[in-house]
């Protein structure tokens, strides 16, 4: 890779971050060609000339945002047992990311599912597929603390999958809005009763 193309790519990744940044704390609707120009201080026609569109800029927006979801909720669970231990440090880690503007692995899917919903197009269908993606991979998890009797057997691994899901939405309603001290105490709690629910009478761990 040549001086310039290495120096084009890294202007291109300092963009992609710029973006992220106002959306994490402003929503994915903020990010413009212009105010992501303006906050690094270049020319919109340089910011354009390097990401193409507005559309495909929130794109790569959505992409970085997976990637640092992933990396930072996801991945690091790999190592716990499988089984409930996992489960527990998915949720210790993505209640853990969800607000403040360093929460670059908290609630961006969720905001910016509730800006494109009523919307076609190749925006949403990337988002709607990294939502599908990421609550197929908490389905599996949940899956396998059936598997490893921490969970009931007549557990449904759908249901406890949207009732987790529909936490994390009221969690983040709170602590973005109503702006909660004690969103995270309850959160959590609201966890612990719910999966309490589901607990299989002779897992003790």
């Amino acid at each position: 890779m040549t001086i310039k193309l290495a120096k084009s790519e890294q202007t291109l990744q300092s963009i992609i971050q710029a973006a992220l940044r106002i959306a994490v704390v402003e929503g994915l609707a903020a990010v413009t060609l212009g105010e992501v120009a303006k906050r690094m201080n270049i020319s919109k026609s340089g910011v354009f000339a390097r990401v193409g569109s507005l559309e495909a800029l929130q794109t790569k927006v959505l992409a970085e945002y997976g990637r640092i979801f992933a990396e930072n909720v996801f991945l690091p669970t790999l190592s716990e047992p499988r089984g409930l231990p996992r489960l527990n440090a998915i949720m210790r880690l993505w209640i853990g990311r969800g607000t403040g503007e360093n929460a670059m692995a908290g609630g961006l899917h969720t905001t910016a599912a509730f800006d494109l919903d009523h919307l076609e197009s190749g925006l949403r269908d990337q988002l709607l597929e990294w939502v599908m993606t990421w609550r197929g991979q908490l389905k599996r998890t949940i899956t396998l603390c059936i598997e490893e009797g921490h969970l009931r057997p007549d557990t449904d691994p759908n249901q406890l999958t949207f009732e987790i899901n529909s936490l994390m939405i009221g969690f983040l309603h709170d602590a973005r809005f109503v702006r909660d001290p004690q969103v995270h105490e309850r959160a959590i709690s609201a966890y612990q009763r719910l999966i309490s629910t589901y607990r299989s009478f002779s897992y003790t761990g």
